[in-house]
């Protein structure tokens, strides 16, 4: 398995025009679009200066929290690739992705085996799906084992304070795509070092044999 990256919560130009002209650029990059709880939300304006900036090699994530039709509708003619929705039902993911042509990632947030098991509702709509924390804004993590043994014909994200000095080997025995924001941040910003440090991990993991 060829694990696959996705670098989330950027908002700031300096920070993603590093990324998307790394030598190893990851497969996705992240902006919290609707969420203002959270210390990396992008607010429309800002967000649509930031899009200006080609993203080469890499997919532009747009993270929805239960997004009303206003942001939708704010949106649609930015470049995103895929939305990643947290807080949905299957009925509107299904409206979502139809309605705007967007590949969707569902997020499921994971306490127990009974959240992991969610993920059957959304089958029919989903292109890839993420398990992550119920901790949204706050940096949370939940047992990663418990997507261990899951048989799903699609790509498997996970997420749930995933840090730079964590073995990263594990997961790329449970998942396809590892999605990290907060381990990349110091003081609560996005440490240029941190992530140079991660995306050579993530190569280096890739090209094992």
């Amino acid at each position: 398995m060829i694990l696959k990256s996705k670098i989330c919560g950027i908002s700031d130009t300096k920070t993603l025009n590093f990324i998307v002209n790394h030598s190893y650029s990851p497969q996705f990059i992240g902006f919290i679009v609707n969420y203002p709880k959270s210390k990396r939300y992008v607010n429309l304006e800002k967000l649509k200066e930031l899009l200006k900036i080609k993203k080469k090699n890499s997919l532009y994530v747009a993270v929805l929290v239960n997004p009303d039709q206003n942001i939708l509708e704010d949106i649609k003619d930015l470049p995103f690739d895929y939305y990643q929705l947290y807080d949905c039902d299957p009925i509107k993911i299904k409206f979502i992705k139809n309605k705007y042509r967007r590949k969707i990632i569902t997020a499921i947030t994971v306490s127990n085996m009974n959240d992991i098991d969610k993920y059957k509702l959304y089958s029919g709509s989903t292109d890839i799906f993420l398990f992550d924390s119920k901790g949204y804004e706050n940096s949370m993590s939940f047992d990663h084992n418990l997507i261990k043994n899951l048989n799903i014909e699609k790509e498997i994200m996970i997420a749930g304070n995933i840090q730079i000095d964590d073995d990263l080997e594990n997961y790329k025995k449970i998942a396809d795509i590892i999605d990290i924001s907060g381990g990349l941040e110091t003081a609560g910003l996005k440490d240029i070092s941190k992530i140079e440090i991660f995306l050579k991990k993530i190569k280096d993991l890739q090209y094992e044999t």
